[in-house]
């Protein structure tokens, strides 16, 4: 077999060319339709089919293999390892060996509570038996409680991935997560674990995604690329395999017990996402092109039932940049910088700068009907020479000024403005035509003023910025000095805030609401199974990852919490596949 994986340089290199030709596949795909029962011989035959590479799939295929049944895993981009091979492949569970091997009790009502309010804040009900949740949410979350550590414990036992616990800065600081401050999270950090081999935020992802692979490899399960899955086979309700084409030709592949898909989410299919993220654009997304939704409109087909269709794990983009190219390398993940700023177009200030990506992206969204628009549908980072001097290379700050194209800048900011201003006129046809308020220098200005104070006071009374412990340790980690800046360590009392110098230069950057990829799909229950009408589950038929309704809602827990779930719910299809057996 044709080893097709690649290192994280390539897959980021491959990504773009790959968009256009997936673009057109998947408009293609759009006509696929439920096929009936096979009339025509099977090409390939399994038990467990496994669609995609990443996390899920993998795990799915480990898990079934690890059951007594055969596995086969089918990609359809030319190498392995999807959007998890692009990540830093670091990965949420509660209750994992770190936190027991330390003696923490990661108990299962406190991290419950944690998940229910933080994902369902508006039907939370700590009285509640299931916690405000319906039935299904409370046992998927449950599940997820359940499985997760038991799923990287058997991972590392039969030697197919190997992790480490995540400690920020290789040193001995604890990882918070995204929600430390909520009284409901009893156990606020040390949930993330990485890799041991190959471990970090450039190839961890890869690292991941490799090892399952090659696990998988040398327990001789066959593995397909370039394999586009367009069908489900169903049979008497049953589904029994798939159809699929490889290099322009069809091919059938037969799956005795279950067929798990890890597809990843609909990220660059512009159709859905006109469709359904119509008043929560993504500009641009960290996904492999790969990411089309291929699984929803199958899923639709048998008669799937749907979840929230509009979800995604957010993250803010430069915009230029995904114009020019949606498959993009990196988000504006954790803001970088302390004598730093994000306004709207009136000159506000809208947000705390140093939320977690996920979050911090929704006040892209809010609508004010007053004046019928969305006054924070771009955002602009302002900020001066010390802050992109101190930390040039954390992204999206460059280490050599000439080699960001993005950055706006100017001896004053009234020349900067202008350069906003300039930028925004010329992509105006792609933003609804958003343009600087005529208050906006005035504001902006004022905005600034009023943080310096806050910076000087190392309190900020509008956005709490710094207050919360996931602030000051997530900052510190993407905020890593430069070598060899002549800039001062920061002496106020707030690590996060700095004041912002009164002479230039000056800088600027647009940025956008984008996503690592998209969060909706078809239900599953807590067998990972997808269920149908009446909520019964379509026997045959799995899911995990991006291609599902993500099982945590819209709480991005902490630091892999796409990976944490995407692995543990393909771990519990693969087991639950392997043992159903028709």
């Amino acid at each position: 077999m044709t080893d097709k994986r690649i290192d994280r340089r390539q897959l980021l290199a491959g990504a773009g060319a790959a968009t256009a030709v997936l673009a057109a596949s998947a408009a293609s795909a759009a006509t696929s339709t439920a096929a009936a029962a096979p009339a025509a011989k099977w090409d390939y035959e399994t038990d467990v089919l496994c669609i995609g590479s990443g996390a899920a799939a993998c795990s799915a295929a480990v898990a079934a293999i690890d059951n007594g049944a055969r596995a086969m895993l089918v990609e359809k981009m030319p190498m392995l390892g999807g959007t998890t091979g692009k990540s830093g492949g670091v990965t949420w569970i509660a209750n994992n060996f770190a936190l027991r091997k330390a003696g923490i009790d990661d108990k299962k009502d406190d991290a419950l509570r944690y998940m229910a309010r933080y994902g369902y804040p508006l039907t939370y009900d700590p009285a509640s038996p299931t916690l405000g949740l319906d039935e299904r949410q409370y046992r998927v979350l449950e599940a997820f409680y359940d499985n997760g550590y038991k799923a990287v414990d058997r991972l590392t036992e039969l030697g197919a991935t190997a992790f480490k616990e995540f400690r920020l800065f290789n040193l001995d600081r604890d990882t918070p997560d995204y929600a430390d401050h909520l009284p409901e999270n009893k156990t606020p950090t040390r949930r993330t674990l990485e890799p041991a081999v190959g471990a970090g935020s450039s190839n961890g992802g890869g690292s991941l995604a490799a090892q399952l692979a090659a696990y998988l490899e040398a327990k001789k399960v066959p593995i397909l690329t370039d394999t586009r899955v367009s069908r489900i086979v169903i049979e008497n309700g049953r589904v029994i395999g798939v159809e699929a084409t490889q290099n322009d030709k069809p091919i059938r592949i037969r799956a005795r017990r279950g067929v798990v898909f890890g597809t990843g989410g609909y990220a660059h299919n512009t159709d859905l996402i006109a469709q359904h993220q119509f008043a929560s654009p993504i500009y641009g997304a960290c996904a492999m092109p790969g990411s089309t939704g291929d699984f929803i409109e199958m899923a639709q087909e048998i008669g799937a039932k749907m979840g929230p269709l509009g979800t995604a794990w957010r993250t803010q983009v430069l915009l230029e940049e995904a114009l020019d190219s949606r498959a993009i390398g990196l988000g504006a993940f954790v803001l970088p910088g302390d004598s730093m700023i994000l306004v709207n177009k009136y000159g506000n200030r809208c947000v705390n700068e140093k939320r977690d990506y996920n979050d911090r992206t929704q006040a892209h969204f809010p609508y004010d009907p007053t004046r019928e628009e969305f006054p924070n549908h771009l955002m602009f980072m302002l900020f001066d020479e010390r802050s992109i001097d101190a930390f040039g290379g954390d992204f999206p700050f460059p280490l050599d000024k000439g080699e960001q194209p993005y950055l706006i800048q100017g001896n004053s900011w009234d020349e900067v403005f202008a350069g906003i201003a300039q930028r925004l006129d010329k992509v105006k046809g792609k933003t609804g035509g958003v343009a600087l308020n005529a208050e906006f220098a005035t504001n902006a200005k004022a905005a600034m003023a009023r943080f310096n104070g806050y910076a000087k006071a190392g309190a900020d009374p509008e956005f709490k910025r710094g207050e919360h412990l996931y602030d000051r340790e997530w900052h510190m980690l993407f905020s890593m000095r430069r070598e060899g800046t002549k800039q001062p360590v920061n002496p106020y009392p707030n690590v996060t805030m700095h004041p912002i110098a009164e002479k230039g230069p000056f800088y600027a950057f647009i940025l956008g609401p984008g996503a690592l990829d998209t969060s909706g799909g078809p239900l599953i229950n807590e067998k990972a199974q997808v269920l149908g009408r009446g909520d019964k589950p379509i026997q045959g038929l799995y899911g995990a990852g991006n291609c599902i309704a993500a099982p945590t809602h819209t709480a991005y827990l902490g630091a892999g919490g796409t990976i944490g779930p995407a692995l543990t719910f393909g771990f519990i299809a693969g087991t639950h596949a392997a043992k159903d057996i028709a």
